[in-house]
Formats: structure tokens, sequence, C-alpha cells
């Protein structure tokens, strides 16, 4: 057996290193400075109990982006000095963000241990490359992403860190090939377990939906599909669900192939980054493929989050959340027995507002991060919940899960088509979203990005949408004068949150403007980006009247939009006259 020794490395503090909602993203020249990487990584192991690292098991894989493989070893060797006694990596270092956390909660290694965490390497939807992003974020022993009274702690320790421990002289790991290398260090063995990226992910995606009533849609001659993973993580999970287990045609996987750089690709599954699906669905500026397929979806880089798409058709992520939740009881095997509640994120529209009065369900708004659903899910209070930037997920994990979303999309279309899949029409997703409008009525809605806005300029006009509420009067004079056909700002506020379950506290969490019609507008900074700042503008008007549901959103959108914009000062504050992406 191979030996190691510790070593311990002085070090200095490094700034920039508190985590955003979902751990660190910077750019990769940034993470491969000196010590950067491994100032925060000892960090996160210091913020985190004895018990907890000393002996444990611990995963370390990610998306596959430039950086990783490099990064993992780093990890594995301060993983061993740190008293680690296991580390699992998925082969050649690729775990979705989903994934690892049913690893976490499911898997038992070949020595029998179980994993109390993860370090999960991704920047999600951002790009990937030399010149691009890279991150890191830790996940708890529930799966989840750590709560913020852990990453405080790993931030206030990236503050004052002055040494950490390393394995120099630890071999690398071949993480292409499956199996345990062993090693001899000061506290005895510690074992590399590389295993199969997406066999305890297949497995638990059989045992939520009835996968053969699947098989026969995918089957059927009226129904064919399209899946993007836009070159991330989703693709090692493509072929082995959709083609192996499901028996579609491998022809209907997109840019399946994992790449490090995501084909140079922008990896967030949206209308502006998914140009080929979207094309391909029939949604793009010309309709050149043939007849487009019935549904399609596509992935983010670590294949969290999804994007739903119907035969010339959008489905907003609000809309989507919404209708699974309206149809699981019925459609999919593991919600048979019922739903414990809902939740979403405060910027994603009301529609699951509706479905969960309807339907007589417990209901919460929380704050944008995963990790407050699964405090919620932890205490058996939620079972399904959604944000607006393109993830949904249930209890069945703690992350939200995109191809558990697709799979959801699947078992709803097959469960309102197993009468006539073989004759007559089918039931279609857009006929699934416009029945359900008809239901509930239909929240129009939209999400303005500014990226990589100047920092001070994005606070000043956060500031100055503040100082505003301090009189509704006189905002609502502002607003008459921009549009007089807009109703009248009801109340409006900086979004806080106390948990329900642990009563801890989240302030400054995005400024409302709530109307007196039951429109919104939802002005946010977010975490999620790697440089600069980037301010999120969502908009919502809610439609009852049947009559008016069938407009087109930009339509409808138009005078919210006209005021959002000229009430927010966004171009004077900004200096950008238009948006970079619109969702």
């Amino acid at each position: 057996m191979v030996m190691f020794s510790v070593t311990r490395k002085q070090s200095v503090p490094i700034d920039g290193q508190k985590p955003g909602t979902s751990g660190l993203r910077k750019k990769v020249k940034v993470f491969m400075q000196p010590h950067y990487l491994q100032n925060f990584v000892q960090s996160t192991f210091n913020a985190l109990t004895t018990e907890k690292v000393r002996g444990a098991t611990l995963v370390v894989s990610g998306d596959g982006r430039y950086y990783s493989k490099d990064a993992i070893q780093i990890i594995i060797k301060m993983a061993a000095a740190n008293g680690v006694r296991h580390i699992w990596v998925g082969q050649n270092g690729l775990l979705s963000t989903p994934a690892v956390s049913a690893v976490i909660r499911e898997r038992v290694g070949v020595d029998g241990s179980k994993a109390s965490g993860a370090f999960i390497l991704t920047a999600s939807h951002n790009p990937g490359g030399p010149h691009e992003d890279f991150g890191i974020k830790y996940n708890m022993e529930n799966g989840g992403p750590a709560p913020e009274g852990i990453t405080d702690k790993i931030y206030k320790n990236t503050k004052t860190i002055n040494e950490y421990l390393i394995a120099e002289d630890l071999l690398d790991v071949d993480i292409t090939a499956t199996g345990v290398t062993s090693f001899g260090g000061p506290e005895g063995q510690f074992n590399v377990e590389v295993f199969n990226s997406a066999s305890d992910y297949v497995k638990l995606m059989k045992s939520i939906f009835d996968f053969e009533s699947i098989q026969k849609l995918l089957s059927s001659p009226n129904f064919s599909f399209c899946y993007d993973a836009l070159h991330g993580v989703g693709g090692a999970y493509a072929k082995p669900i959709f083609v192996e287990e499901l028996g579609a045609k491998e022809s209907f996987l997109l840019n399946c192939t994992p790449k490090e750089d995501f084909g140079g690709g922008h990896p967030d599954p949206n209308l502006t980054y998914a140009k080929e699906l979207v094309a391909r669905m029939g949604l793009g500026k010309s309709d050149s493929q043939g007849e487009p397929p019935e549904f399609g979806a596509a992935a983010d880089g670590d294949a969290d989050r999804n994007m739903v798409l119907g035969k010339r058709f959008f489905v907003t992520p609000s809309d989507s959340v919404a209708i699974i939740a309206a149809n699981a009881v019925e459609s999919i095997p593991y919600f048979y027995s019922g739903l414990k509640g809902v939740a979403r994120s405060m910027p994603t529209s009301a529609a699951l507002d509706v479905v969960a009065k309807h339907l007589n369900l417990k209901f919460f708004e929380v704050p944008t991060g995963w990790k407050f659903f699964g405090n919620l899910m932890d205490a058996g209070l939620c079972s399904i919940c959604g944000e607006e930037s393109f993830g949904t997920g249930s209890d069945h994990i703690r992350e939200k899960d995109g191809i558990w979303a697709v799979l959801a999309w699947l078992s709803i279309i097959a469960y309102k088509n197993k009468e006539n899949l073989s004759a007559g029409r089918l039931v279609t997703v857009e006929d699934i979203v416009r029945n359900h409008w008809a239901t509930y009525g239909r929240h129009y809605y939209t999400r303005y990005d500014y990226e990589n806005v100047d920092a001070g300029a994005a606070k000043e006009l956060m500031a100055y949408l503040v100082k505003l509420q301090s009189s509704l009067p006189e905002v609502n004079k502002i607003v008459k004068g921009i549009r007089s056909d807009v109703s009248n700002i009801a109340s409006a506020d900086e979004f806080e949150y106390k948990d329900p379950v642990d009563g801890s506290i989240s302030k400054h969490q995005g400024i409302r403007y709530l109307f007196e019609d039951g429109s919104r507008l939802v002005f946010r900074l977010s975490g999620t980006g790697s440089e600069g700042a980037t301010i999120r503008l969502y908009i919502e008007q809610y439609e009852k009247d049947s009559s008016k549901i069938g407009r087109e959103s930009q339509e409808a959108l138009a005078p919210l939009v006209d005021v959002a914009l000229k009430l927010s000062k966004m171009q004077e504050f900004t200096g950008r006259s238009a948006p970079t992406v619109i969702t």
C-alpha cells in the first residue's frame, strides 16, 4: 500500500471568497491562483464539526467543466490530510448536482460506508473553458446545499486562514476507471472509490416514475421528443435513461457528450442559449428543420435546471412546477399517496399558489436558494417545489433536478394520453398548459437579466427602489404618469423570510412592488454570476378572464414592462438600453 504524509502549507487570506446562493463562483484563472482553491476547501473543513470530517466519507465530483480534473485531485489530497477516510468520485469526475444529492442520500460504498457530504465542482449554468467560470460548493448529509450558518463560517474562515493541510506525496488517482484505490496515512487507510456516474441515479428515477407507461409513450408513432444536454453532465444520464431504459431513439438526443467547455456554448437552458433545441422545436426564426417533435427539453451544465417545450410552444418554469403539482398525484407513482405541501421561490410566479389553494395544500414562499426548500422537505412539509430560474424538484433529493422534471412531464403526457396513444389526436404539451390556464388562470410572466453590470451601479439602483417604497402615494403618481392603464400598487417591501423549521431569518431577498390586481414587479441582485453584478427584473400579470388568457405574453406584459423600466430608472443607473437575456 502506498503511504502518504501530511504537510502544513502556509497561506494567507484571499479576498472575495464569500459563497453566493450556491457556492463560490469565479473565473478559472482566479481559482488557479496559488492557494485559492486550497484556502476555500480548508476553510470548509474547518467550518464543519470534527465528526463530519475525520473518518468521514465525502463525494467529490461535478459537471466536468474545465479545471475540474485538477480540482478533484487537489481536494482528494486535502481530504486525506484532514483525516477523511473515504472519497467517492463519479467516473471521469462526472456527477450531476441532483445525482450527488441522490448519492449522499442513497448510496452505500463497497466497504459499507455512507457519505456525509460532498464537494460539488460546478458553476451551474455559467459558461466553461480556460477563460470562463468554475465553481465549488459543499452539500451536507441531507444531500442539500450547506445552510447559511455553514457558508457564513466558511467565509469567516477564509478571512483568517493561515495554513492548509495537504498530502502532497499522494499520487493522482485514475478517475477514468471504476474501482477502489487505497493509501496508507498517519491515521490509517484512506480509500478513493471511483464509481459509475449514472447507476445510482437511474435506480432512483425508476423507483419514482412508471417507466413502463413512459416507454409506451416514447414507442408511439404519434410521439417524438428531443433532449438537449447542451454538452453538460446531463449527457451522462441521457443515454442510460432515455435510450437504454425507456427505448427512445438515440437520434432524440442532442449535444449529449459532456465537454469541458460545453462545446463553446452557454449551458443555460433558456430560449436565448438553447438555440439548436429552440429551432428544432419550431420556435426559431425559421422553421426549416421539418415537423418539430411533440416534446423537447434542455438541461444546464450540472443538469439541475430544465427547460420544457412543446411543439412551437414554450412552457415557463413557473407554469411547469404548477402543472407538475396539479397532476402529480394521478400520474407519478411516488406521489400516489398525496402531496405534503408545495413551495416556490419568491420571484417565481404565483401560478403554484393558485394550485395550492385549489387543492388545499400547504404552501410556502421562500428566498432564492434550494437550501430553503431542503429545510421544508426535511421537516416533511413539502413534496414539490420550483424556481422561475428553470429549477424544479421534489423531496426525492435536496436539489433541483432537471431530468426528474423531464420525466415528470413525460409521465403527465403519458397519463393524459393513456386512452388514445395508438389512435386519435395526441393531447399535447400545449393542450395540457392551456387546459391548466382555463382551470387556474394564467400568470403572464417574464424575466429580464442585466448581466455583468457595474456592482456599484447595481447597488445604487436597489437602494433607490427601496427609498421609493417609503411613499406609495408618490410611487403610484409616478406609475400613473408612465401608464394610466396599470393598476395601483397595493404594497411594496423588501422580502424577508423567517424559516418555519429552524426560525432563521433571511433579509434583503428582493424588492417587491405588489399591485392591486395581483400583478408584481420584483427586483433582485443575483448571486450566481462570477463577476460584476446581475440585476434580475421579474414582471408578472395575473389574468383570470378566460377570454384574455390567449394573448401573447409580450402584449399582455407591455404596460408593466414599461412601468418597471421607467420606475427603476434602469437605463440611467446601468447604462443598458436592453437586458442581456429575456426569459
